[in-house]
């Protein structure tokens, strides 16, 4: 069994570590402990991802032990990012705030809701939603754009939510919607994404 001791580490290490670990020995159990709830998700559904099996056990102190099993379940393979005619888009929408805009925050606060809710109108292309830094809280209980994004997520819209701002904030309890996502995850989808866009 490999086994990986993450604690204290950064996001995205503990992914990282996982990743070469499981590429140097493909066949091989492996055993990884980190120390906070973001990375414990983050870990789990990297393995998830490759076919991996997982099982997680609390240590106590906030640690927790993933076990990982190989070729357990089908692997999932990203879709390429367009088709041979060019027609279909992956628009990955960045939203590093919880306000749009600067000069009014209340003002920014009613134009974030508008413009989460007129999301929807970018059809299919919608692909993938990253919240980041203060973006993370749109996806609390008390966020006014919650139902908003709860509709995008149940018409096929990835939420992607840091796990490394939702402890930042000491939010990740109160996340409501989305993943917890880490920083490999991200640049991974602008790299897939066809268009990038930001606020």
């Amino acid at each position: 069994m490999k086994k990986i001791d993450c604690r204290g580490m950064p996001c995205p290490q503990p992914v990282l570590a996982t990743k070469d670990a499981i590429e140097a020995s493909p066949n091989e159990l492996v055993e990884v402990i980190v120390d906070n709830k973001a990375s414990m998700e983050n870990v789990s559904r990297f393995l998830k991802s490759q076919g991996w099996s997982v099982s997680v056990n609390e240590m106590g102190k906030g640690c927790f032990m993933i076990t990982g099993a190989p070729g357990t379940c089908e692997i999932k393979h990203e879709p390429p990012h367009q088709t041979e005619d060019h027609k279909e888009q992956k628009i990955l929408v960045v939203i590093p705030t919880d306000i749009f805009g600067s000069g009014n925050d209340e003002l920014g606060k009613a134009l974030m809701k508008n413009f989460v809710g007129t999301l929807k109108e970018l059809g299919s292309d919608l692909w993938r939603i990253v919240l980041v830094n203060g973006g993370v809280r749109l996806s609390t209980k008390d966020s006014p754009v919650l139902e908003e994004l709860k509709n995008l997520e149940d018409s096929g819209v990835d939420v992607l939510v840091c796990g490394t701002c939702l402890n930042f904030f000491d939010l990740f309890e109160k996340k409501a919607v989305g993943q917890t996502t880490n920083m490999l995850d991200i640049v991974t989808s602008m790299h897939l994404a066809t268009k990038v866009i930001r606020i």
